[in-house]
Parts: C-alpha cells; sequence; structure tokens
C-alpha cells in the first residue's frame, strides 16, 4: 500500500481493512476496470479512494501541481456526495490532494472559480456536472479514473443519458469503477459497454442478513403508530437515529409531532435547500440533534457516527429500499437496529418484504410505558455521574440540600427532574393479532351489553366542526395524547357544523386541564373552552343526500287533478298472455267517443282504441325510384314556387339556375326537399323543428 495512504488510514484509526478494501486493492487488480458488489456500511468509500490511489498518485505517493482533474467520482445525491468528498479529503490529506465539488443545489460560480483554479479529484452528481462538461468549465482531457458510487441508484433515477454523455466525453484509456450494492441487469449492460475487461468482484454474502443489524417488526394497532415511533426513541434512546417516511408532507408532519414532544429533531427531504439539507446532517453530526425525519434521499451512502437506530414509520416500496434504510446502522462494525412499524392494515406487506430481502425479524410489540420507564431507571442507575468526583461547591451544597430535606426527598425530586428531561411515554392500545370481527359477531348474538353511567362530568368546547372535517376517530387520540387521558373518561363528543363539544369525567378534569396547559391547545390544531354547563345541541336534521347538492332544476309539485272518474264497464289495457284481448263490441266502440259526464270542457273526446290500418305506399316508392330528386320548396307552395315573399325556406334569394335542369344546386344542407313526400299529402314541418324547408314531412292522411 501507498505510504501516504497507509498513513492516513492509521491516523484516523484503522488498524484493520473491511473485505472490500482488501479485495480491491489486490495488486493484481492494478490498473484493470472493477465491477463491485458489497453490503452498504462496508466500507466502500475508503476501498475505491485506495483503488486508485496507484493510477493517480506519483511514485512517492503525492500528487503534483493542481490543475486539471485526474479523477472523477460521480454519486447519485447531494449528500452522498459531499460526504465522499469528505472522506477522499482525510484519505489524500498527506498526499497533498486538492478536491473540488460539483453538486446541484450549490453555487455553480463557485465551482467554476475551483475548477479553473485546479483540483486534482472532483466529486459530482451527474446531472450538475454534465452542465460543467457542457459550458466548457471541465476540461476531462487528463482523467485517469472515474467511480461511480451507487451505480443502480443512478440508474433508478433516470441518469443514464447523462452517465452514458461523461463517459463519451472521458478519455478511453481511464480507468473505470463501479460500486454498486447489488449488480441488476442495466448495471451489467452499462458495464459491458464502458468497461475494458471488467473484473467482478462480490463480498455480498447472499445467503445471510447484516450481522450488525438487528431487524425488528413492531405490530400496532392502525391508529398508534406515531405513539410507538415515540416509544422506541424513548426506550432506545439513541444518540442518534433516523425515522423514514414516503412523502415530504408525512416527514413535515411528523418532524412537527415530534418537535413538540421535546425531541431534538431535523427533517431531511428534497423538497429543502442544499443548505437546509447539509445544514442538518451537520446538526446530527454535532449532537445538537438526534432525530433525523427524512424521506429515501437519506437511504443512500449517508453515514452518521453514532446512528444506532433506523425506525421505518412507513414500510418501503421494496425490499431493496429496506436494505439501503437499514444500511444507515450497523456501519464499519458498530452495532444498530431496524425497526419496522407494522400496523394491522399493512401486516402482510411487511411479511412479504422480510421474505423478499430474506431478513429474519424478530416480531413483537412497541414498547410500553412501564417498560420504559424500567429503562429510565436503569440508565439512571448506570449513568457515569455516580463515579465522577464532585467539587467542594457542589459538595457543600449538598449537605446544605441533607440539612433542609431527607435523602429519600432529595432521590425522588432528582428522580422527577431527571423524568422530566424526557418526553412521557406514550400509552399504546392493546394489539389483537386475531379475527376480531368474530368475536364481534359472537358478542351480538349474545345478550345486548350494559351500558354503565358516565356519572359527574364537565363538557368542553374544540373550535373544529363538521365544516373542518372534523371527525371522532381523530379527535378522541388527540384529546387523550393532550390531556394525558384515556378514552375512558371521556364521554360524549357531539360534532356540530363549526365546533364540536366533549364530555369529560369531573375527576380527570383537574389532571386534563393541567397536561392541555394555560392556552388550552390540542396539537395546534384546536383551542378547547371550559362550558358552564351542557351545550344547547339544536336539531340535526335528516342526512343530505345527493339530490341536496344538486345544481339542476328543482321539480316543483305534482299537479293536483283531483279525484279522477271511475268508468264502469272499461275494457282491460292488457289481455292476458295466454289468450288474446276480445275485440270491442259496437257499443262499447260507441260508448268510447262519447263525452264523459263531469270532464273539463276542453278535454277531446276519446277515439277509438282500434288503430287505423298503415296505408301502403309499396308502389309509390316504386314509381319514384328511378326519378330525379325532387329540389324545389317543401313548404306547401306549388314545386318550384316561392314563399310569401319571394325567398327560399332557408331566407335566402333563390339563386338563377337553382332547381332547374343543368343549373347550380343549392347546396344547402337543411333543404328537405329531396326527403319522399307521399301521393296525395303535403309536406308538414316536424315537431319542434318550426315551419319551412327545414322542417320534417309528415305521413299523409289515409
Amino acid at each position: 500500500m501507498i505510504t501516504t495512504l497507509a498513513d492516513a488510514l492509521a491516523k484516523q484509526g484503522y488498524t484493520d481493512l473491511t473485505p472490500v478494501q482488501v479485495a480491491v486493492t489486490d495488486e493484481a487488480l492494478e490498473g484493470q476496470d472493477l465491477l463491485v458488489s458489497a453490503q452498504t456500511g462496508s466500507g466502500k468509500t475508503v476501498g475505491f479512494g485506495l483503488a486508485i490511489g496507484p493510477t493517480i498518485l506519483t511514485e512517492d505517493g503525492t500528487f503534483g501541481p493542481a490543475g486539471r482533474p485526474l479523477a472523477l467520482v460521480i454519486a447519485p445525491t447531494r449528500e452522498l456526495a459531499l460526504q465522499v468528498k469528505r472522506e477522499l479529503q482525510w484519505l489524500y490529506g498527506l498526499a497533498g490532494v486538492t478536491m473540488a465539488s460539483c453538486v446541484g443545489g450549490m453555487d455553480m460560480r463557485d465551482e467554476r472559480r475551483a475548477l479553473d483554479r485546479g483540483a486534482h479529484i472532483v466529486v459530482a452528481t451527474p446531472g450538475r456536472l454534465k452542465d460543467h462538461i457542457l459550458r466548457g468549465s471541465l476540461d476531462m482531457s487528463d482523467i485517469r479514473a472515474i467511480v461511480l458510487d451507487e451505480a443502480d441508484e443512478m440508474l433508478d433515477l433516470g441518469f443514464r443519458e447523462d452517465l452514458e454523455f461523461i463517459l463519451g466525453e472521458a478519455p478511453e484509456t481511464r480507468r473505470t469503477l463501479m460500486f454498486s450494492a447489488t449488480v441488476p441487469a442495466a448495471i451489467a449492460k452499462l458495464a459491458k459497454s464502458y468497461q475494458k475487461d471488467a473484473v467482478r468482484v462480490a463480498t455480498t454474502a447472499k445467503e445471510s442478513q447484516h450481522a450488525d443489524i438487528e431487524y425488528r417488526a413492531l405490530s400496532v394497532a392502525n391508529h398508534d403508530i406515531d405513539a410507538a415511533i415515540i416509544n422506541l426513541l424513548r426506550f432506545y434512546d439513541a444518540p442518534n437515529a433516523i425515522v423514514f417516511c414516503n412523502t415530504r408532507a408525512s416527514v413535515t408532519r411528523l418532524t412537527t409531532r415530534l418537535a413538540n414532544r421535546g425531541f431534538a429533531t431535523v427533517a431531511l427531504s428534497g423538497e429543502l435547500s442544499q443548505t437546509e439539507r447539509s445544514h442538518a446532517l451537520q446538526a446530527m453530526r454535532d449532537g445538537r440533534a438526534r432525530v433525523c425525519v427524512a424521506t429515501d434521499v437519506a437511504a443512500r451512502g449517508i453515514d452518521l457516527p453514532n446512528l444506532e437506530l433506523v425506525i421505518h414509520a412507513e414500510l418501503p416500496t421494496n425490499a431493496e429500499t429496506l436494505l439501503h434504510r437499514s444500511g444507515r446502522t450497523g456501519r464499519a462494525g458498530r452495532k444498530g437496529i431496524s425497526a419496522m412499524i407494522a400496523p394491522a392494515k399493512m401486516k402482510r406487506r411487511a411479511q412479504n418484504l422480510l421474505t423478499w430481502g430474506k431478513l429474519d425479524a424478530t416480531w413483537a410489540t412497541p414498547p410500553t410505558a412501564d417498560e420504559i420507564k424500567a429503562k429510565d431507571e436503569e440508565r439512571l442507575l448506570q449513568d457515569p455521574v455516580w463515579s465522577e468526583e464532585f467539587n467542594e461547591s457542589e459538595q457543600e451544597f449538598a449537605t446544605r440540600l441533607l440539612a433542609a430535606h431527607s435523602p429519600e426527598k432529595i432521590a425522588a425530586a432528582y428522580l422527577r427532574l431527571y423524568a422530566g428531561k424526557q418526553s412521557a411515554p406514550e400509552h399504546l392500545s392493546d394489539y389483537k393479532d386475531g379475527p376480531q370481527a368474530k368475536d364481534r359477531k359472537s358478542r351480538e348474538d349474545g345478550p345486548p351489553r350494559e351500558h354503565k353511567s358516565f356519572g359527574p362530568s364537565k363538557w368542553f368546547s374544540v373550535d373544529i366542526g363538521r365544516e373542518g372535517k372534523a371527525e371522532a376517530r381523530w379527535l378522541l387520540p388527540m384529546i387523550c395524547k393532550a390531556g394525558g387521558i384515556t378514552k375512558n373518561e371521556i364521554g360524549a363528543i357531539r360534532i356540530q357544523p363549526n365546533e364540536t363539544f366533549v364530555e369529560i369525567s369531573a375527576p380527570a378534569v383537574p389532571g386534563f386541564l393541567k397536561s392541555v396547559g394555560s392556552d388550552m391547545k390540542l396539537e395546534n390544531q384546536g383551542t378547547l373552552t371550559a362550558l358552564d354547563g351542557p351545550p344547547q345541541l339544536g336539531e340535526r336534521g335528516p342526512r343530505k343526500t345527493k339530490r341536496d347538492y344538486d345544481d339542476g332544476p328543482k321539480r316543483g309539485p305534482k299537479r293536483d287533478y283531483g279525484d279522477k272518474p271511475q268508468r264502469d264497464g272499461k275494457p282491460k289495457r292488457h289481455a292476458p298472455r295466454d289468450q288474446a284481448a276480445p275485440p270491442p263490441s259496437q257499443q262499447e266502440s260507441v260508448a268510447a267517443i262519447q263525452p264523459i259526464p263531469g270532464a273539463a270542457d276542453d278535454h277531446k273526446a276519446r277515439k277509438p282504441r282500434h288503430k287505423p290500418e298503415r296505408r301502403d305506399h309499396g308502389e309509390a316508392l316504386t314509381e319514384k325510384r328511378g326519378k330525379p330528386p325532387y329540389k324545389g320548396k317543401s313548404d306547401g307552395k306549388k314545386p318550384g314556387g316561392k314563399g310569401k315573399s319571394g325567398y327560399n325556406a332557408d331566407s335566402k334569394p333563390r339563386k338563377p339556375g337553382a332547381g332547374k335542369p343543368g343549373g347550380k344546386p343549392a347546396g344547402n344542407a337543411k333543404d328537405t326537399s329531396k326527403r319522399f313526400v307521399p301521393p296525395g299529402g303535403k309536406a308538414k314541418p316536424r315537431k319542434g323543428l318550426g315551419k319551412g324547408g327545414g322542417a320534417a314531412p309528415r305521413r299523409g292522411k289515409p
């Protein structure tokens, strides 16, 4: 190994190399292209840093003056690129390296000035690197080695065209090293196109999971997800923890929730600027923050030295993402815990993810409040403060305390102060993994449940109602958490259009008001107001239907026609299916056309029920065939005649020659003169279209 690099490793505290680092530094692989796959947290960054050392360093293990870059490292995300830059900075620090970065979200002018001054190694993201190449601010003519870190992730993010462009612009004599946790078909195809006789190096143990990560799957009720996360953070009390969510909105909501509960929390998602994301990670490294709520943007390459706990608040989309999320802990030989929150509705999916990822997880329930309190007492007894020596001022104050109070009282006060610095644990619902619907059915078959009297109570109002989408299913847990009570202390919940009334048991009211606080706020979502007595609730009225929300015309009341007269001897309208109705007799036909006594004068006489036979126009149709179409008007005048004003039906002057043999046809689409008119009949306007040539003809009278 090169002396400067060996000294840098010793200075950093390295005693042994990891398997992937040993594999890529083999002298037999010097100068060759590599395709490397290894587990997350196995030291790939230092590994490819050592692998490209003989290619870019001089014989004495140092760099010459900085000019055009000699090595190029490409990473999928900004955080990973900046982290790689920090790792290579201390690894090549004794060799006199000059580093530069080209990362999206940073000032491009500063990056261009740094490239103009010269750099030995450039770390970049694909999109920004392509921009610098197109603008001419990055000269790749001296590139000797290119490293693609997390190559599979870059392809998943859609950087294939950018990578092909960058590799096409690099010299053909360069070395190309691809590092990835997995090697799918797309990576193999890219390696075959842009690598020369690449050597495959695989250190991933496919048969067994990461030995330094303990996987736990926690079954919770659907409404206890946030409570389970809080209890996990309190139970393990890790120096650094990451809580993964699937969306930016979930990150924002959960960050606010944890911050309100007293956790030092930062957020990390794609909607934040690069400066905000860098400050968030730096706060985690400095100890100013202990919990990071992030999307999958932090699932690759992020390395926090004291990260001991990873919580999957929302299950990932595939097993590969689960492995990369969990790989943020258990790095470089350190132990870690990966906890999956598996609510009842997502339990089957959680089991599938573990099966697809070939992971063996311990199924359990989240820590309870009693377990957290016991863990706090254990940590208190093992605190290093008991073995430290105290100065004179501290001992003097301790003597004064002993003189004023008993030792038992002092110890109890210290315990209360110690517990007050931590967030209170959550009380979880009992999770039942069984056929609960069957149990409910059996209860329904039995005797009715007896309802006990709620007893004395006090009413409160919340300024959220039905108009604000208020529902008891989320109001109840919110009130319980804010007031430190259970659902047994809550009676009726009455949701009104603009407010909600809540009944709370009288013995629980003092503790409830103390927990809520003087501002009477419920997680910044509602304001409580104490009432002097029971609320005066009006009638709710019937539930609205779809017709109430219809903006169409309203139907008026039905017209009252009075009592219809009864007719004796009226023939039935329909005969039974098995026999035909007999024809009406002559007397019945005569009676049918007589005026009905008592009917309105304007009612017309009823016509006989039998219909006249239709006239057969077969001969007329036969005669019509073969004749030229008729082009005259059909307004009741003679063929070829004009209307009253001398115009055609379309209200335009008749053109000369129209309708004559050899003349120019009118070409009016509304002209219905070509339609058949039975002999002896007149063309009458169609119903609803009015009079004129655009009207439809009617049949002639029989």
